[in-house]
């Protein structure tokens, strides 16, 4: 959600602006740029090397980078640069002073400029954070459209013990997140995902399986939850790992599994997306210890698993939208056109192996979306993370024109 974000971070003279070392890390490890603003009394808590060096930028702390050559740092340009601004943490006098609209430093100056959502994280002591006069200026920063991080409770440095600490760097990441959700298109929706290969034993030691590496089904799992979805995923083994904490994950191993999983699941589901590459046949038998070498072939009798997406279309209602992917090695268009009518589907999102960097265990992905309308749409090779945003883009311009239609 914050990968690709321009974050101007502003850091005022609080004895909690050590922590703004650690909110630095975490913003560059959310794939983040951040250029970091420094009041002169901020300096005196935390060295703006390490911000320089943790930020990979320059860090700002005057009108002027070198005052012996004058070379002039450009407030308005930094404000407008950014997507994002945080300051953190705010001063009781910092919240006084753009509260009135004062800009005396280079900070309260880009401020000023920004055009851009600002989050402000409160930080002094217990009467400061409780007086009526920094209510006032929180009450008017929020008036303006800023987003107050509420400080947390705890021992201040006064040796008083209530609010008026600065929120943890991961409670500032995680307020943020949540308030890029509003407003999203898919606010409230409930969106239910499959990812992953499945694992169908043949003993305790093998089994039958394929290349799936779940990337893709993870990424639209994480896009779903940054347009504001509530988002479950349900994904077969796979090593890949979700950015955000709130997507629910329910691992499964075999077909058997997914089916059961997805059944449970899907009557409170508006998207379903079927992303998962589920085995299509499981052995009839299982062994109980391993299968022993032996002179000659070994035959194994395999059955048909149960069709998740089939089963999905005979019961879906009207208001569910579902999709489905086809992985396709030869009459591809053809194929993917059969299974968005057989399934009862709304959308197939067609890849095929005929294109190079497509398909199992690429970071990219190539794709085309059909809809049961009779439109599609080809994309070009992108990588997964861009994938997810056009299906999503697709799924959203879809939902709406069916909205204006009824």
């Amino acid at each position: 959600m914050l990968s690709g974000k321009r974050i101007v971070l502003g850091i005022t003279g609080s004895i909690s602006a050590y922590k703004a070392a650690f909110l630095t890390r975490l913003l560059i490890k959310e794939a983040a740029e951040v250029k970091v603003v420094m009041t002169s009394s901020a300096i005196d808590f935390i060295s703006p090397l390490t911000l320089a060096t943790l930020s990979k930028n320059e860090v700002y702390s005057d009108f002027t980078s070198n005052k012996d050559k004058g070379t002039w740092n450009n407030h308005v340009a930094l404000g407008l640069w950014g997507d994002l601004m945080i300051i953190a943490p705010a001063t009781a006098n910092t919240l006084s002073k753009m509260a009135n609209g004062e800009a005396d430093n280079f900070l309260l100056a880009t401020y000023l400029s920004a055009k851009c959502p600002v989050y402000i994280a409160p930080a002094m002591d217990l009467d400061m954070y409780k007086h009526p006069s920094t209510k006032n200026n929180l009450e008017q920063l929020v008036s303006f459209g800023n987003k107050i991080i509420p400080a947390e409770s705890g021992e201040l440095a006064s040796g008083l013990d209530g609010e008026g600490r600065l929120a943890e760097p991961e409670n500032i990441i995680s307020f943020i997140k949540k308030s890029l959700r509003e407003n999203q298109p898919l606010l409230g929706k409930k969106v239910l995902i499959t990812a992953g290969p499945t694992h169908e034993a043949l003993d305790p030691v093998r089994y039958l399986g394929n290349r799936s590496t779940g990337k893709m089904g993870f990424r639209l799992a994480e896009k779903a939850y940054e347009l504001g979805a509530n988002v479950t995923l349900v994904a077969g083994p796979s090593v890949q790992t979700l950015k955000h904490k709130d997507v629910q994950r329910i691992n499964v191993t075999s077909a058997q599994d997914m089916f059961e999983r997805v059944v449970e699941s899907k009557d409170d589901a508006d998207i379903i997306i079927m992303a998962a590459a589920v085995a299509d046949y499981t052995p009839v038998e299982t062994s109980d210890v391993k299968i022993k070498k032996k002179e000659g072939n070994l035959t194994i009798e395999l059955k048909r698993t149960k069709d998740i997406l089939a089963e999905l279309g005979r019961f879906k209602n009207n208001n569910q939208l579902l999709i489905g992917f086809a992985l396709e090695t030869n009459n591809a268009l053809e194929n993917a056109k059969s299974k968005l009518a057989r399934k009862n589907a709304d959308m197939i999102v067609l890849n095929t192996l005929e294109d190079d960097g497509a398909g199992f265990g690429h970071q990219t992905n190539k794709v085309t979306i059909l809809d049961k309308d009779n439109n599609f749409v080809n994309y070009e090779l992108k990588s997964k993370e861009e994938v997810a945003d056009d299906i999503f883009s697709y799924i959203v311009n879809y939902t709406n024109a069916s909205k204006q239609t009824n």
